[in-house]
């Protein structure tokens, strides 16, 4: 069933600021150091709702926009069992209000040409100024009167699942999930991962309990920004959000994580990957406004922090060619900041690239960096810096930061004057405090087989833990193969399982109608395959082809879009491998190669992980259920042009019987495209007696 997706997907997808710096250079001429630019952030005004709501007005009247943020400043929330409760409840606020539905607000807000959007921690607007009262009404009805309707809450959460199931492939994704896990634990809010299980358990009731809970102006700032008076200001926001009724909060503890004792290693299996994910990660406790902000900040974009120049990107970028880019990060944070240096490589230099990663941690420790390195990173600061003076949305922000993290007035009018004043001396200290080579979680998204082995020795104990897409951890040690099983065992058990081999021996034709909807857009697949090596196969929406293919023997041709072009050497071979009914029949044939390499968790299930390669060198790795033997899910690697090829995972579900055989329904196809697909059999069907000229190819 696999080679049907492989060709449908085909067919769906066919129809639809610094400049590098040479390192010498960099290092060795610095521009001339000069005194800290006086800095002007800009008239902004602050003042307090009586119901406690704070406001900051930055007047900019340069265009006649405006913009309106209501930020509400959330305490630590555990959402446990319901992850992705808050980002529910955010995105639930602006589908209906008590008096408007959803369209009749997307209306509202596309007629004046504003934009607005609504999430976990309040809702953003903008539109030209003359237009301000209309958006105003639209934001203040949302956020004083959101009616929640259900029919939007089983949409909305439909879509976000969707989206979890393409993303849980994402080695990205992977390596995310299991970075939080590590670095933070389950039990603390930034440990927690949203998974399809907890978007299940969140109900509608929660997302209402959520809103009367936090939602409170008594914890939350509103900014106004752009062609605005202060004093029309004070009008419009008393007007709009000073009824919003002020409440207690509750303000939990939790007990800030730690970096390791000793380096750790957590790995991501992606089968199937030819690039790894790295990333280099650990708690650190980096508060907002102090001094080691300013110095981490310079010891950040030192290392690998928005610079194509850092040592970073010279070392594993220009030097050893491992990676397109390296960079890292270290933000503060009231509540625990994080530090991580990551990069994507090819699979051979995985270990090699987290050495570098690992050396240049330790050599900003233990060498003094150059007043020449030193001040041509100052100067990147100070031109980033210089760029966000000329948004008056950044202004906006800062001021918002000043109120919020308590911190003094003058903090950003001063802030490169801090910067100017960081010694060499200082970033060595500050690399000491702050980057840990011996105390990291390094994790590890992509292929286990060619990888996992080789990072060992960077651990402390020489162990790596693996995880799931969803940073949950795999107890390996549980999932042995029973003694004497082999490949070629599980696959036969497998054939058995859908029919048996003298059975599906004699299907010689095969009929699938299949339907599918992309962005929006309803297909219908006609798939009909005889054998030998005949297949014609047909997309149309709405009534007409959009995409076909056809095959008889060794010849074939296809057709998207209206054009039509023959099938010729490789093409035709691929297609003569996907005309199989059931090709796991052939495994046993000479030239396939079957390896056994181990149980795996998929989901709820445990699945015999098999490697299969054909004749050709072409490989797949495919999951059978270690219960039902049925097939659950396969990896391949599609190539296009001359890159490295996509990793395509198939997965198979709602198995039901056809005619003696049990096939699946249901097939999702991820990796291939920036969304999911799935693919749900309406009708099949065996031994039809299909006629040759299905499969004429003129």
């Amino acid at each position: 069933m696999k080679k049907i997706t492989s060709i449908i997907l085909f067919a769906l997808l066919t129809t639809f600021g610094l400049l590098a710096q040479n390192k010498e250079e960099f290092r060795k001429k610095a521009p001339q150091a000069g005194s800290a630019p006086k800095i002007e952030l800009g008239d902004y005004h602050q003042f307090t709702l009586e119901n406690g709501l704070q406001v900051i007005v930055v007047e900019n009247h340069k265009l006649p926009r405006v913009s309106f943020q209501v930020l509400v400043d959330l305490p630590l929330l555990l959402e446990g069992e319901k992850a992705g409760l808050s980002a529910l409840a955010g995105d639930m606020l602006a589908r209906g209000t008590a008096s408007k539905s959803k369209a009749q607000i997307d209306q509202a807000v596309d007629f004046i040409g504003a934009t607005f959007s609504t999430s976990a921690d309040g809702m953003f607007g903008a539109c030209l100024s003359r237009h301000q009262d209309k958006l105003l009404e639209i934001m203040s009805d949302i956020l004083l009167n959101p009616s929640f309707p259900a029919d939007e809450f089983d949409k909305l959460k439909k879509k976000e699942i969707s989206n979890l199931a393409y993303q849980k492939d994402n080695p990205s994704f992977m390596a995310g999930n299991v970075a939080k896990t590590v670095n933070y634990g389950s039990d603390y809010p930034y440990g927690e991962v949203v998974t399809d299980a907890s978007l299940e358990k969140v109900a509608l009731e929660d997302c209402k309990s959520y809103y009367s809970t936090y939602f409170k102006p008594n914890i939350s700032f509103l900014a106004i920004v752009g062609d605005v008076e202060l004093e029309a200001a004070k009008k419009l926001a008393a007007k709009y959000f000073g009824t919003w009724k002020q409440g207690e909060i509750d303000k939990p503890f939790f007990q800030r994580p730690k970096a390791p004792q000793a380096t750790k290693v957590a790995f991501a299996d992606k089968p199937g990957a030819v690039q790894s994910v790295i990333q280099v990660t650990y708690p650190i406790n980096l508060k907002p406004g102090t001094e080691e902000a300013i110095k981490t900040q310079v010891l950040n974009t030192l290392l690998g922090g928005g610079i194509l120049g850092s040592r970073l990107n010279a070392n594993l970028r220009e030097d050893k060619g491992y990676t397109y880019g390296a960079n890292s990060q270290m933000r503060p944070d009231r509540h625990v900041s994080r530090f991580f240096a990551t990069a994507n490589v090819r699979n051979e230099v995985t270990d090699s690239a987290v050495v570098e990663i690992l050396h240049e941690m330790n050599r900003l420790a233990t060498e003094t960096i150059t007043a020449a390195e030193l001040q041509s990173i100052k100067n990147f600061i100070t031109g980033q810096f210089a760029r966000n003076l000329e948004s008056p949305q950044n202004i906006a922000t800062f001021a918002l930061n000043i109120a919020r993290y308590k911190l003094p007035e003058d903090y950003y009018a001063t802030y490169l004057e801090k910067i100017q004043a960081v010694t060499p001396e200082d970033v060595m200290a500050t690399a000491k405090l702050y980057l840990l080579p011996q105390q990291a979680n390094i994790v590890v998204a992509g292929n286990k087989e060619a990888v996992a082995d080789k990072l060992k020795h960077f651990s402390g104990d020489e162990t790596i833990s693996f995880y799931d897409a969803f940073g949950r951890l795999i107890d390996v040690k549980s999932d042995a193969i029973p003694e004497g099983l082999t490949a070629a065992m599980v696959i036969e058990d497998y054939l058995n399982a859908i029919g048996g081999r003298e059975k599906l021996e004699k299907i010689q034709d095969a009929t699938f109608i299949m339907t599918s909807t992309v962005q929006g857009m309803d297909l219908n697949i006609t798939f009909l395959r005889k054998t030998p090596h005949k297949m014609s196969m047909k997309v149309d929406m709405n009534g007409m082809v959009v995409q076909s293919s056809v095959l008889n023997g060794d010849k074939g041709k296809q057709s998207a879009m209206g054009k039509v072009e023959a099938l010729e050497g490789a093409a035709t071979a691929d297609m003569k491998r996907q005309s199989e009914i059931f090709p796991e029949l052939k495994y046993k044939d000479e030239g396939y190669k079957l390896e056994l390499l181990g149980v795996e968790t998929l989901g709820d299930k445990k699945a015999y992980k098999i490697k299969v390669t054909d004749p050709s060198g072409l490989a797949s790795t495919e999951y059978y259920d270690t219960k039902g033997s049925l097939k659950l899910r396969e990896i391949t690697t599609q190539q296009s042009g001359q890159g490295a090829g996509t990793v395509v995972t198939f997965d198979m579900k709602d198995y039901q019987d056809v005619s003696g055989v049990i096939i699946p329904f249901e097939m999702t196809s991820t990796g291939a495209a920036p969304f999911s697909i799935v693919m749900k059999l309406q009708a099949a069907s065996f031994n039809d007696n299909l006629g040759d000229e299905a499969f004429i190819v003129e």
